[in-house]
C-alpha cells in the first residue's frame, strides 16, 4: 500500500503522451487542469491508511495474505460486495466528486473470472498472465482504469462492418511476441491520471468480429497510446486563477475522462487476456457492467450526501431552512438518495459465486440500480436547483467581489442572513452549482452504461415467462403445476 503522496510521485514518474485543450501535458500531477482529479483519487489511498475508514478500505490479498488496498481486491463473499458499496460512499462523501479507481476494480474483477472460464474451456493460460498482473497491482496499488467502451461509429453496424475498422480497438497483426492493436476508449473515466489501462471489448460479437474480441493491459506511457483529456463544465475556472468560482477547488466535478487512441500499440503476450474469443465477449462484457452498475448507490449517493448538505446549509443562509416546502424537498432528495443506497447494497447482498471463486453482484438489481440513478440524481439536482433559487445560474464571479470598485456592491447584493458573510454563500452557491450543472449529470446518465443498456440487461434478466406462468397458476388457465419454481 502507497500513501496519496507516492501515488502523485508515480505519477511524475511516467511520461504519457496527454493533450489538453492543444498542449501537451507534461506533468499530469502539476497541471491546474488535472490537481482536482489527482487529489481525489489520492484519497483513496489516504483514506485506506486513517484508522476511522482502514476496515472498509483495506483487505488481505487472497493471492499473498498480505494487506492491500480495497481498489486491487477481488471479491470473494457478498460482504465484499457490501463493503464496496459503503466504501464507495464513504469516499463520494469526502470528496464530493469521482475518485475513478472503482472502475479499474470492477474490470480486474471481471477479467479475474473470465479468463478462469476461458482457460477451463480452452486450455488457453490468460487466467495465470492475469494473476502475474493482479499480484503486481496488488503489491504497487496501482491505480488502472478500466477501458471498455469504443467509439463505435454507426452504431447499427457491428465492429467488423464499420467503414472505418478503427472505431473499435482490434488487433491489426500478431507477432511472435505479443499483438499490435490499434483504435480507440472514448471518454474513460481515470484515465488522464491512471498509470495503465485494462482494455476490454464493449459490446458482445460474432465471429466476423473476432479481432475485436481482445482484452489486454498496457502503461500509459507505452509508444503509441496518446490520450486526450476531456473537457468539463466551468473548466476554464480551474486554469483562469478562481478559487471559489470552482465549486469544489480540491476535488473538481467528475472523475478525469480521456479519449484513448491506440496508434500502432504493441501489447506483448504477458498482458493479453482475450485474443479472438468472440463467444465469450458478451460474458465479459456483463460482469463489468454488473460490477460497475453495481456502484452507483454508493459513491452516486455520497455525492448526494454532500449536495444534500450544501443546499440544507444554503437554505440556512438564505433564510428560508425552516420553510415547510424547504423541508419537504430536503427529505424527498434523502429518500431518493437512500433508494438509491438500498438498490446498491440489495444487489450486493444477492450476489453469487463465479466458477473462479470471485463473486458478482445480482445483475438484475444491479441494472435496476444504475436506471434509477439515471432518474433519481437528476430529480435531487432539480431540488437542490430550487432550493438554492437563480443566482445559482447568475452570481457575478468572485473576481467582481475582489474588485475595488463594484465588490462592495457584489458583497451587499449576495448576502443572506445578516450574520452570515457573503462568501459563505458564494462558496455554498459554487458547490451546489459544480454538482448539478452539466458534466457531472451526464456522468450520471451515461457512465456505466446509458439507460437503455440497462433496460437490455432488465429485459434478459426479467424472466416474463415464469411470471407468465404464475399469473396463469392464479386465473385456472391451462394445466398448471402446483407450484411455480
Amino acid at each position: 500500500m502507497i500513501s496519496g503522496d507516492e501515488y502523485r510521485e508515480s505519477l511524475r514518474r511516467v511520461k504519457p503522451e496527454i493533450y489538453y485543450m492543444g498542449e501537451k501535458i507534461e506533468s499530469v500531477a502539476d497541471h491546474p487542469a488535472f490537481i482536482p482529479h489527482v487529489n481525489a483519487a489520492a484519497l483513496t489511498y489516504e483514506m485506506a491508511q486513517a484508522p476511522e475508514f482502514e476496515e472498509l478500505l483495506t483487505t488481505k490479498s487472497h493471492l499473498t495474505g498480505k494487506k492491500i488496498n480495497f481498489f486491487t481486491h477481488i471479491h470473494h463473499s457478498t460482504h465484499d460486495l457490501v463493503r464496496k458499496v459503503k466504501a464507495l460512499r464513504a469516499l463520494g462523501q469526502q470528496t464530493g466528486s469521482c475518485f475513478a479507481r472503482c472502475v479499474g476494480h470492477d474490470a480486474l474483477n471481471a477479467v479475474f473470472s473470465v479468463t478462469y472460464d476461458l482457460d477451463k474451456k480452452n486450455s488457453t493460460e490468460y487466467h495465470q498472465r492475469f494473476l502475474n498482473l493482479l499480484k503486481e497491482v496488488q503489491a504497487r496499488d496501482l491505480f488502472i482504469s478500466g477501458a471498455m467502451t469504443d467509439p463505435k461509429g454507426d452504431r447499427s453496424l457491428s465492429p467488423s462492418e464499420q467503414s472505418d475498422p478503427d472505431q473499435y480497438v482490434h488487433i491489426v497483426e500478431k507477432k511472435r511476441d505479443g499483438i499490435v492493436v490499434r483504435g480507440a476508449k472514448a471518454h474513460i473515466t481515470g484515465a488522464a491520471n491512471a498509470l495503465g489501462h485494462l482494455v476490454m471489448p464493449t459490446t458482445s460479437m460474432q465471429e466476423a468480429d473476432a479481432d475485436y474480441a481482445v482484452c489486454f493491459y498496457v502503461p500509459v506511457d507505452a509508444p503509441g497510446l496518446i490520450h486526450i483529456f476531456g473537457r468539463q463544465t466551468n473548466d476554464e475556472r480551474k486554469c483562469g486563477g478562481c478559487i471559489i468560482d470552482q465549486g469544489n477547488v480540491e476535488y473538481g466535478i467528475v472523475g478525469g475522462e480521456s479519449l484513448i487512441i491506440f496508434d500502432n500499440v504493441f501489447i506483448p503476450w504477458e498482458n493479453v487476456f482475450m485474443c479472438g474469443e468472440y463467444d465469450s465477449v458478451f460474458e465479459l462484457v456483463e460482469r463489468f457492467a454488473t460490477a460497475h452498475r453495481q456502484n452507483y448507490g454508493g459513491c452516486k449517493v455520497g455525492l448526494s450526501d454532500a449536495l444534500i448538505g450544501a443546499t440544507y446549509a444554503l437554505a440556512e443562509v438564505q433564510g428560508t431552512a425552516k420553510a415547510a416546502h424547504i423541508r419537504d424537498k430536503l427529505i424527498e432528495m434523502t429518500h431518493l438518495a437512500e433508494t438509491l443506497y438500498c438498490c446498491s447494497i440489495a444487489c450486493s447482498c444477492q450476489g453469487y459465486r463465479l466458477p473462479a471463486g470471485n463473486f458478482m453482484a445480482d445483475p438484475l438489481l444491479a441494472n435496476v440500480t444504475k436506471l434509477n440513478v439515471t432518474r433519481h440524481i437528476y430529480e435531487i439536482a432539480r431540488l437542490a436547483q430550487d432550493i438554492a433559487g437563480g443566482m445559482l445560474a447568475t452570481m457575478p464571479s468572485e473576481i467582481d467581489w475582489h474588485d475595488s470598485r463594484i465588490g462592495k456592491y457584489v458583497d451587499k447584493y449576495i448576502k443572506g442572513v445578516a450574520d452570515v458573510p457573503a462568501e459563505t454563500r458564494m462558496r455554498l452557491l459554487r458547490l451546489i452549482e459544480g454538482m448539478t450543472c452539466g458534466t457531472a449529470l451526464v456522468e450520471s446518465m451515461h457512465g456505466a452504461g446509458s439507460p437503455q443498456a440497462q433496460k437490455i440487461m432488465i429485459m434478459r434478466r426479467a424472466n416474463w415467462e415464469r411470471k407468465k406462468r404464475l399469473a396463469q397458476r392464479l386465473a385456472k388457465i391451462g394445466e398448471q403445476p402446483r407450484f411455480v419454481c
